[in-house]
């Protein structure tokens, strides 16, 4: 269930309103200019950029789960630790906090003419280290959520879960992006609704860790 729910945060951070607007330009390089074939070229770079972030994230989350696994022996204290960042996470989203460092917006550019595979994994990989203020709250959660729950390969099916579910609407657009428009303009209309569920997961999320409920919680769900 734990999976899951990294998955979901992984759609959410796609719809964030810091990240959405900036699909179209991320399809446009993709795609390039002067191709024959442009949904074929967008759907191959388009994989290659969430293969580039994919690696960095799942990267993240082995180290996250190595730490939490040492750290074991001080589970309550992780816990506590790990649920009150999720919890400033979302307080930040809720705009209740201004935490500067999630806020600090990092335009990303690319070469839209000769981008190709390994351009558009290099890509990927900026992307994942310049971290959108959406990007770096969810991530950090997955991350904090990797730490507490411990275990080397479990940090990196985490991650791998919540890269799957940014990921996955990435490519998804690359294809569609013609028929996404009613889509994609109905988000923009309910971004402060989107930013209220967001935030008020994150904080749900934190305090479930913190509380050490989150387990049973999971369960319960299972």
């Amino acid at each position: 269930m734990e999976y899951l729910l990294l998955f979901l945060e992984g759609i959410i951070t796609f719809i964030s309103p810091c990240l959405l607007p900036m699909l179209p330009i991320y399809i446009s390089y993709f795609a390039g200019q002067g191709s024959e074939d442009k949904k074929q070229k967008a759907l191959t770079n388009a994989l290659a950029f969430v293969l580039g972030f994919t690696l960095v994230f799942i990267t993240l989350g082995a180290f996250a789960g190595t730490v939490g696994n040492v750290l074991r022996q001080y589970s309550t204290g992780v816990n506590i630790a790990s649920g009150l960042i999720v919890i400033l996470f979302g307080l930040n989203f809720l705009g209740v906090l201004r935490i500067p460092f999630l806020n600090r917006y990092r335009q990303l550019e690319a070469n839209v003419v000769k981008l190709g595979f390994f351009s558009s994994l290099l890509f990927g990989i900026i992307f994942s280290i310049g971290w959108t203020p959406c990007v770096g709250a969810f991530l950090g959660s997955a991350l904090m959520f990797a730490a507490s729950e411990g275990g080397t390969l479990k940090g990196v099916i985490m991650l791998l879960c919540f890269s799957l579910g940014l990921g996955i609407p990435f490519i998804a657009s690359a294809v569609l992006i013609d028929r996404l428009k009613s889509t994609l303009d109905f988000i923009k209309r309910n971004y402060r609704l989107i930013n209220l569920f967001s935030g008020g997961l994150l904080v749900i999320v934190g305090i479930l860790m913190a509380t050490g409920l989150m387990g049973y919680f999971l369960g319960l769900l299972s």
